[in-house]
């Protein structure tokens, strides 16, 4: 009899702690294709909170634009438009410093270590670049390079007079250094501003260069790891503070640094092997540069680190550290560019 008592007792303790969790229906907003590699890894990632969260927290996850604009991602989720958001922060030049150090030339070698090493670093400085959010994770894309229409960009010397979309702040800056123009354009709006002429190329990977139908528009593509765009997943803080303590665990557990390996890892393959599927087509020009090649892009690229470093430096942080320490970060990780 004692004993039923004392488990009526801890039921009523306990039942109604899991009784009171609010159910949660999040909106997960993306800008690519539901076809991307990026539609699965969030399907992954809301089924891995909903189990954690002991089904309290489901999730629909809305692609291609369906909830706003590419550009519009991170206020999206900072105003409760989408409860989570993949975020481009090179969309908004200036606003996001610090994490540009991910999109500088030739620094990182793959996107899952990539990716880990990113997200790492970065998890201090997010606290005070993107304080108007919950930050979840980062993550990169395969290193990657210039693709064009009618000229074959070899050396840095290339660029000049060429109209190009660039895949960030970082990109665009480059671009301009070398006398070439930029055009602005969110991913889905490529292929058909370069059918128009309004640019002559872009700077993206290879498998997203088929999943939008650029290869369709352009010839002559660069094999080479020149950049790689940083991107991020954000949440809503009203909807996150609202939660469960057991039910922030749930999405605490699922925004780590793991779990932007999980990410970058999936994207990075399905990149790399859009290569292949490039050369394998009719008319197109694959190539790599050479050694010496290579010499004068990384030459041409110094430029950038002190312009991303003046950046920096307006926020109070100190450039030199934070770049060294990013470094590191990608060394632990085995993905720090040679």
């Amino acid at each position: 009899m004692r004993k039923a008592w004392l488990a009526l007792l801890l039921a009523v303790g306990v039942t109604p702690a899991f009784g009171a969790e609010q159910t949660f229906n999040l909106r997960i907003s993306h800008w690519v294709p539901a076809s991307h590699p990026l539609q699965k890894s969030l399907e992954d990632w809301a089924a891995a909170v909903e189990k954690e969260s002991g089904g309290t927290i489901k999730s629909q996850v809305f692609p291609a634009q369906q909830l706003g604009k590419a550009f519009d991602h991170y206020d999206m989720a900072r105003d409760g438009i989408a409860d989570i958001t993949y975020v481009n922060p090179g969309y908004q030049p200036g606003r996001f410093p610090i994490i540009g150090a991910g999109e500088l030339p030739f620094l990182i070698a793959n996107a899952k270590g990539g990716s880990e090493g990113l997200d790492a670093w970065y998890r201090k400085y997010a606290e005070s670049e993107m304080k108007d959010v919950k930050y979840c994770l980062a993550f990169v894309h395969t290193p990657s390079a210039f693709h064009t229409r009618t000229k074959k960009v070899v050396v840095p010397e290339d660029v000049k007079g060429m109209k190009i979309r660039p895949a960030d702040a970082t990109i665009a800056n480059f671009v301009t250094q070398l006398g070439g123009t930029n055009v602005q354009s969110s991913a889905p709006e490529v292929r058909d501003i370069i059918e128009r002429g309004v640019a002559d190329g872009v700077t993206f990977p290879a498998g997203s260069l088929l999943l939008f139908g650029v290869d369709k528009v352009t010839k002559y593509h660069m094999d080479a790891p020149l950049y790689v765009t940083t991107f991020v997943f954000v949440m809503n803080k009203d909807k996150y503070n609202q939660m469960s303590d057991r039910q922030k665990k749930a999405i605490d557990d699922n925004c780590n640094t793991e779990a932007a390996g999980r990410v970058g890892e999936p994207w990075g393959k399905f990149e790399d092997a859009g290569v292949d599927k490039i050369r394998a087509e009719s008319g197109q020009d694959v190539y790599k540069l050479t050694p010496e090649q290579t010499a004068l892009w990384k030459k041409a690229a110094e430029p950038l680190v002190k312009t991303w470093a003046d950046g920096v430096r307006k926020t109070g942080v100190d450039p030199d550290k934070a770049l060294d320490e990013l470094k590191a970060s990608l060394a632990k990780y085995n993905a720090l560019a040679q």
